[in-house]
């Protein structure tokens, strides 16, 4: 029986062909450390409703006094959130829309996710996709080279869909063999309509606030808004259709 030439080395080497290594598993377990470093120290209690409305008038006599480095912070510290695949995004982004308004909060949301979730791409793409794509089997090996074909139709998709969790949308294309390039313009683009919605929801906490009320983070699932944002996704599919197409 015809053996396989690929050898185990093969397999494990990296993608400039020399062995793997553990080392290459670093950028991995920085991200990890951190997550569990935010748990362990109550990271989650900052990153709430109650932690926002409890701070609110701090929050807004520093961001009076620096609003340039306020706004600069806050994008850093969005990139490490998103980094570190933090929960708690939406209040951070929420946060963002009371601080600094609507539109340029959320630039910095939109600058700091794609930093952040780029990021997350290059530590996944370094540390394991090479030695994933080496092992994967044929049906895999066939969907990647169907995704990177179509890598920013399928990128923009699966960013403008609200259904796909942030961090997953990270890992999935560093397996797939996804261009940086492409990640990032798929990134930034797919993540403008969901996160210009919360931050319209943000601009009005300081009303809730004044309410005693919770803001309503299920608006996005409403049919007025989800439909148009599906809409826009299903446009993004275009191209792979007409190419199919084209081809039969």
């Amino acid at each position: 029986m015809d053996r396989d030439p690929t050898t185990e080395a093969e397999l494990d080497a990296g993608p400039d062909g020399a062995p793997f290594s553990p080392w290459r598993l670093l950028p991995v377990a920085v991200i990890l450390a951190g997550l569990a470093a935010f748990w362990a120290l109550g990271g989650g209690e900052y990153l709430s409703f109650d932690a926002l409305r409890m701070h609110r008038e701090d929050l807004l006599a520093w961001r009076d006094m620096h609003l340039v480095l306020a706004a600069t912070t806050f994008t850093v510290v969005y990139a490490l959130a998103a980094s570190f695949s933090l929960p708690g995004a939406v209040w951070l982004t929420l946060a963002g829309a009371f601080l600094f308004g609507t539109w340029q909060a959320a630039l910095c949301v939109v600058v700091g996710a794609t930093v952040g979730a780029t990021a997350v791409f290059l530590a996944a793409r370094y540390a394991l996709g090479d030695v994933l794509r080496r092992k994967a089997g044929p049906a895999i090996r066939k969907m990647e080279d169907g995704f990177r074909e179509n890598a920013l139709s399928y990128m923009l998709f699966l960013r403008l869909v609200p259904l796909f969790p942030f961090w997953l949308v990270n890992l999935v294309p560093a397996f797939l063999g996804v261009p940086l390039g492409t990640y990032v313009l798929g990134t930034f683009l797919g993540i403008i309509p969901g996160t210009v919605v919360y931050c319209l929801v943000g601009n009005g906490l300081g009303a809730v606030f004044d309410m005693g009320g919770e803001p309503d983070l299920s608006i996005i699932f409403k049919p007025q808004i989800l439909a148009p944002i599906v809409g826009l996704a299903v446009l993004s599919l275009v191209p792979i259709v007409y190419k199919r197409m084209k081809r039969r």
